[in-house]
C-alpha cells in the first residue's frame, strides 16, 4: 500500500470540520506511519512503564509490541487466542479480550494469566470484544459474537447469550453482573471524563449508532442515540479526551471516510484524520497522553495531538 508521509504543515489528512477542533490539533504534527504488517490492527493500549504499545493482530493471533524509543515490533504474545480489546486496570496490569478463549483475562506482574470471566450463568461468554476500567476497579466489556462466527478471527461456535450483551465484573469480589441487553451487537466502550456516562458503539444497527447511558453504581439507565452515524459510516472502538471529546475509529467507506473522526462532548463532529485504511481503534499514549496511536486494517499510524487521553482509558 503505498503511503507517504505529508511534508506540509499543518497536515492536510488532519481536517477541521469544526473551528473547535483547531485547539485540539498541533499545525506543525503529521500522521506518521509507525510500521505495517498486519492482518487486522485492533486494541490498542498504552503501556508506558515499558514506553511502548501493545496491539492485537487478530488473525494472526498475536499481540505486537512497537518501541518507543527504537521504534522496533516485536511479538509480545502468541498465541494470544485471537486477542482483541485490550486496557490497563487501576494497578498497571493488563486486561485482555480473546476471542478464541472466549474469556477476559489478566497478565499479572509475573506474566501469568488470570481469567476474570469466561462464562455467565454457567453458558460460555461468545466473544469479548473491547473492555475498559473503571476508577472503582470494576471491568466493563462487551461481548458480540463476531470472534465465533467462523475461523479467521477465532473458532466458530453457536452462541450460548444474544447478540447484545455487556458486562460488569465487580472490581472488588469479581462478580459478573449484565448490564445492557438490548444493544445490537455491542462493540467498542469508554467512559466520560468524569465516568458518569457510558458511551457504547452499537455495530449492527443501520446506520451504526453510538449509544450513551447514566452510570448508576453498578447498573446502566437512560439509554439513548448520543451519535447517529450516516449510512456507511462504521464507528468501532474509541477513546475520550480529558475535555470529553470522543476519538472514534471509523471506516470500510472508502477514501474520505477511513480513519478517525473526532465528535465533542455534545455529540457534534468537529474533526476528522484522513488514513489510507480503516482505523478500527486507537489510545492515547506517551508520556503526557497527548500521542494518538492508530491501529488500521494492516498498518499503526500515530498523531500528536493538543489534548490528552482520560488516564485510565
Amino acid at each position: 500500500m503505498q503511503w507517504t508521509e505529508s511534508l506540509r504543515y499543518p497536515d492536510p489528512s488532519v481536517r477541521v470540520l469544526d473551528p473547535a477542533f483547531n485547539r485540539l490539533r498541533l499545525p506543525l504534527a503529521s500522521v506518521e506511519r509507525l510500521w505495517t504488517g498486519s492482518r487486522w490492527g485492533e486494541g490498542p493500549v498504552w503501556m508506558g512503564d515499558w514506553r511502548c504499545l501493545l496491539w492485537s493482530d487478530i488473525p494472526n493471533d498475536r499481540i505486537l509490541r512497537w518501541e518507543e524509543e527504537t521504534g522496533a515490533v516485536s511479538v509480545f504474545r502468541k498465541s494470544s487466542n485471537n486477542a482483541n480489546g485490550n486496557t490497563r486496570d487501576r494497578q498497571g496490569r493488563l486486561v485482555t479480550c480473546e476471542h478464541r478463549g472466549r474469556r477476559v483475562v489478566r497478565t499479572e506482574y509475573d506474566g501469568s494469566l488470570t481469567v476474570i470471566a469466561d462464562s455467565y450463568q454457567g453458558k460460555p461468554l461468545n466473544s469479548p470484544n473491547d473492555v475498559v476500567v473503571k476508577s472503582d476497579g470494576s471491568i466493563w466489556f462487551t461481548d458480540p459474537p463476531f470472534g465465533i462466527g467462523g475461523f479467521y478471527e477465532g473458532e466458530k461456535h453457536p452462541p450460548q447469550h444474544p447478540h447484545t450483551n455487556v458486562y460488569r465484573v465487580d472490581g472488588q469480589t469479581g462478580a459478573i453482573s449484565l448490564v445492557a441487553d438490548d444493544i445490537n451487537h455491542p462493540n467498542g466502550l469508554a467512559f466520560s471524563p468524569d465516568e458518569k456516562v457510558l458511551y457504547i458503539v452499537e455495530s449492527r444497527s443501520e446506520p451504526r449508532n453510538i449509544l450513551a447511558h447514566d452510570v448508576d453504581g453498578a447498573t446502566l439507565r437512560n439509554r439513548r442515540v448520543f451519535i447517529g452515524c450516516d449510512p456507511g459510516e462504521t464507528p468501532d472502538g474509541f477513546r475520550v479526551d480529558v475535555e470529553g471529546n470522543l476519538w472514534c475509529g471509523w471506516g470500510m467507506g472508502g477514501p474520505g471516510l477511513d480513519g478517525v473522526k473526532v465528535f465533542n462532548a455534545a455529540g457534534a463532529p468537529i474533526g476528522f484524520i484522513d488514513l489510507p485504511e480503516r482505523c478500527a481503534n486507537l489510545c492515547f499514549g506517551g508520556r503526557h497522553r497527548n500521542r494518538l496511536f492508530m491501529p488500521a486494517s494492516h498498518s499503526l499510524y500515530a498523531l500528536y495531538v493538543n489534548t490528552q487521553g482520560v488516564a485510565g482509558g
